[in-house]
């Protein structure tokens, strides 16, 4: 923890000192051509352009631009494939607020609407009628349109402001589309110039060039959002019921700006937000993140970007967590105008057994729907034991089919997909696998559905069956699967995958903000691809099993369709908040939800605010609002200067003369960073507005909960007095830590809540209380 916090430290210092946006292209590599992106200080066009796409192609410089997208909703600018002299002279232009290199990014890849609180004809389900009317635009891989889960059976008309339209592609076209699926568009522009200086190119041997979905992540993610009820759905039999969106009657809208196998560029993504808000989406949901790693200052994130312009225009914007946790600081789209969403399990798995020869019997979770092995034993080898790193992870052509054929085979997990190994035990003559988790994966597991008979083992077990290869010379299992059953305990459980706090660019805001539903989710998928999604997989299912946040966040984001359609004149930061302070910390055991790593309590650099619950959501009681100024405000407390600040709102902005307090953003959660060079108690006050939304005459009392170790909390005024004429209050927190017990912490981070209550209404705020270290 000492290492992330010194890089916590040098981050803050970096925030501290950015320079000029403009500087980032001449930061760039020396290659011949790169893709990069243009933001335009809008108000410099010259009158005699009728559009700033006229100004940018014809004559923005001396040598006209070959322009890939114009924006002018979210963002104003233009991308371009520039050589490196090229995008200097443009960055020079007095116009331009910044130019930064294109980066490619990645996706993070039932019943889970009954498991955060949904039922029907009751609760927000028929209090928002479903969503019904309220679009969603999903910025993804694109859509299969013929699922049942996109029917518009029973709808009404399209919303009159719906603006956008059918894209006509490579089997698409506007019969594709009806009053459910109401507009889909495909964005590839910054791809193609991409691939054309080196770049990943398009495979149109799989691909579609046009909305239709080739990988099935975007069908996935858009049916979670908000798919219509399906009946008799399953995944060869796996998890069957009724498949449903969180908010089944609300729109759909598609952009498609990630191609199978090649990732997203942010050129696109940046012009799918730019056209999703022109179309006039209430809601955007984006199961994408960065692809190195490596968060990018908010000036320079074009989700970060793109988002605060739609935000700002009351479109709600949802985003993953991201897939690298358990590690901390792990967590991705950091920025405090987004929702940033977790995942956890539900209440459902998919068991299967591994039997050892010698009588043990070892638990795991599968998906595989083959034939089954019926009992009989089978050799067991583990392939690491003498053919090194790569065959025990089994990496292609790393397995000696002398060694595996005829046998179940122990494959480490780690370094190529979960269903690649299968495919690489069964091109070897392998019968079937064990996927054993390493250390970083603990206990967590998720089912796919392999190629073979194959289970995922805990790193426990793994550890137990490789151990009795080790012992015995003749050494044999068999997996036995064992179908779906509903009622786990616990759950929900943080899982081990899911993106940590604390947040590396903004320590005074705490993300997750919350996780939800992302293991094991069924939900529609693509007809171009098999459920494993490998090339060689040529089974057909209308479902799919998928984990991973990219599955948590459309959760989210049907959930503000839901919130949206209740509360039509709600901000985006209020519908967040009513989500965040109505979330549940406790498990289906009424225990404090656990992390899936350790087995140990999970706390919110883990969960953020806890696992959604739109039981309580609908009627949070009190809200933490935020506009244009307040985000402002916050840029300029992290050591934005008012140029870098423009490049993310496209408009000038002046800094408060007394430089504000980060810590002060009104957001639904208190993360507070001290100085860790400083001893002894440590103290700060912060203010926060609570909104009333309840009833007009509301008393709320606040209550504080610290769990000891040297931390205090207290509150003024401790009662807050809400009348027909008042219904917006300030209040004070002041934390007091002993800096020797964050010191010594595991964590080196106090946790603590403050809520609010009136005898119905419980709102309820996590604290983290943390020490920056010096380097």
């Amino acid at each position: 923890m000492a290492a992330a916090a010194a890089a916590l430290l040098l981050l803050a210092l970096l925030s501290a000192s950015i320079p000029p946006p403009a500087v980032a292209a001449e930061a760039a590599s020396a290659a011949p051509h790169k893709t990069y992106i243009v933001r335009v200080d809008r108000r410099f066009k010259p009158t005699i352009f009728p559009t700033h796409a006229h100004w940018y192609g014809a004559s923005f410089l001396a040598d006209p631009l070959h322009l890939l997208h114009v924006y002018d909703t979210v963002f104003h600018g233009f991308s371009a494939l520039l050589s490196h002299e090229r995008a200097a002279d443009v960055a020079r232009h007095p116009s331009v607020l910044a130019v930064f290199e294109d980066r490619r990014r990645f996706l993070y890849t039932t019943r889970s609407p009954q498991f955060i609180g949904l039922r029907n004809q009751q609760g927000l389900w028929s209090d928002s009628d479903y969503g019904s009317d309220v679009i969603v635009g999903v910025l993804d891989t694109g859509i299969w349109p013929e699922r049942r889960s996109f029917s518009d059976l029973n709808l009404g008309p399209v919303p009159s402001r719906w603006k956008g339209s059918c894209e006509t592609g490579a089997s698409f076209g506007p019969s594709n589309c009806n009053k459910k699926l109401i507009g889909a568009r495909s964005f590839s522009k910054g791809h193609d110039a991409s691939a054309s200086v080196g770049g990943p190119a398009i495979n149109e041997t799989v691909e579609f060039r046009s909305p239709r979905d080739a990988d099935g992540h975007g069908t996935h993610t858009a049916s979670t959002a908000a798919g219509r009820h399906a009946f008799q759905a399953s995944m060869a039999g796996y998890a069957s019921g009724i498949a449903k969106g969180v908010a089944p009657k609300a729109r759909l809208a598609a952009y498609k700006v990630c191609w199978k196998g090649s990732g997203c560029l942010d050129s696109d993504i940046l012009a799918g937000f730019d056209s999703a808000v022109a179309d006039g989406v209430d809601v955007i949901s984006v199961s994408i993140g960065g692809g190195d790693g490596v968060a990018s200052p908010y000036y320079l994130d074009p989700i970060a970007v793109g988002s605060y312009g739609a935000v700002t225009r009351g479109v709600f914007v949802s985003t993953s967590a991201g897939n690298d946790g358990p590690t901390g600081m792990s967590v991705t789209n950091l920025a405090p105008w987004l929702m940033t969403v977790g995942a956890g399990t539900i209440d459902r798995t998919f068991p299967a057994d591994v039997m050892l020869g010698d009588g043990r019997k070892l638990a795991g979770v599968s998906l595989y729907s083959g034939k089954p092995l019926d009992g009989k034993m089978f050799r067991l080898v583990y392939p690491g034991k003498a053919g090194g790193l790569a065959a025990s992870l089994c990496m292609e052509n790393s397995l000696d089919p002398k060694i595996v054929k005829g046998a179940i085979v122990i494959c480490d997990r780690g370094s190529s997909p979960r269903v690649s190994k299968g495919q690489v035990v069964k091109d070897a003559g392998g019968v079937g696998m064990i996927l054993a988790n390493g250390i970083s994966n603990g206990e967590g597991l998720v089912g796919d559905a392999h190629v073979l008979p194959a289970c995922a083992v805990g790193a426990d077990e793994g550890d137990a069956v490789k151990a009795y290869v080790s012992s015995s010379a003749t050494s044999t299992a068999t997996i036995v699967f064992r179908g779906t059953v509903v009622g786990i305990k616990p759950a929900p459980v943080v899982a081990s995958f899911s993106g940590r706090g604390p947040n590396g660019l903004s320590p005074s805001v705490l993300k997750p903000d919350l996780i939800a539903p992302g293991v094991n989710i069924l939900a529609a998928w693509t007809d171009a691809a098999g459920p494993t999604g490998l090339d060689s997989d040529a089974r057909k299912t209308e479902f799919n099993i998928l984990s991973g946040t990219s599955m948590a966040c459309p959760h989210a984001s049907g959930a503000a369709a839901l919130l949206k359609s209740a509360h039509p004149s709600w901000s985006p930061a209020a519908i967040r908040s009513a989500m965040m302070t109505t979330a549940s910390v406790d498990d289906n055991r009424f225990q404090p939800v656990t992390d899936e790593s350790t087995g140990k309590a999970s706390t919110p650099y883990d969960f953020g605010a806890g696992h959604l619950n739109l039981d309580r959501a609908m009627d949070p009681g009190l809200v933490y609002d935020l506009g244009k100024q307040d985000y402002v405000n916050f840029l300029c407390a992290i050591g934005y200067g008012p140029k870098t600040i423009q490049v993310i709102t496209h408009e000038p902005v002046t800094c408060p003369a007394k430089k504000p307090a980060p810590e002060n953003l009104n957001y639904p959660s208190f993360s507070v960073v001290f100085d860790g060079a400083m001893s002894g108690n440590l103290s700060k006050t912060f203010i926060r507005t609570a909104t009333n939304v309840g009833p007009p005459s509301s008393v709320y009392r606040s209550q504080v909960q610290t769990g000891g170790r040297g931390l205090s909390v207290s509150v003024k005024p401790r009662k807050l007095v809400f009348t027909p004429g008042v219904s917006v209050q300030n209040y004070a927190v002041t934390v007091t830590a002993d800096s020797g017990v964050l010191a010594t912490d595991e964590l080196g981070a106090a946790f603590g809540s403050l809520s609010w209550m009136d005898g119905k209404h419980v709102v309820r705020s996590p604290i983290v209380v943390s020490r920056i270290q010096p380097l």
